[in-house]
């Protein structure tokens, strides 16, 4: 026998289950339109990245002129001008850094 307290319970629980889904449909739809949102992010930020990698391969490839050879042997190899061979040279410094030019007298 079906009673009217029963019939109501089970109207109750089908309102209350009509209200959950309808919850969860609307959780859904926004989980949805962010993931949307975000894979239209995700292609922005690619082709973002595509075009920075793109402009620093080409910077790269437009700095890496190689620079002429030092030649040191014609730097070191340069005489002293017969116009400074008169005068006092610089003091020295040694490897601690300590000028001994004017202390002792060095010969060279």
């Amino acid at each position: 026998m079906v009673t009217v307290t029963s019939v109501n319970t089970l109207r109750n629980a089908v309102a209350i289950a009509e209200r959950k889904v309808q919850q969860d449909q609307t959780r859904v739809d926004q989980d949805a339109s962010r993931l949307q949102d975000s894979r239209v992010q995700l292609t922005k930020d690619q082709e973002q990245l595509s075009t920075r990698q793109k402009a620093s391969r080409a910077a790269e490839s437009a700095s890496t002129t190689t620079p002429a050879p030092v030649r040191l042997d014609s730097t070191i190899a340069k005489a002293v001008p017969p116009s400074l061979e008169g005068l006092p040279r610089a003091p020295e410094v040694n490897a601690q850094g300590q000028t001994v030019g004017r202390l002792i007298n060095v010969t060279v």
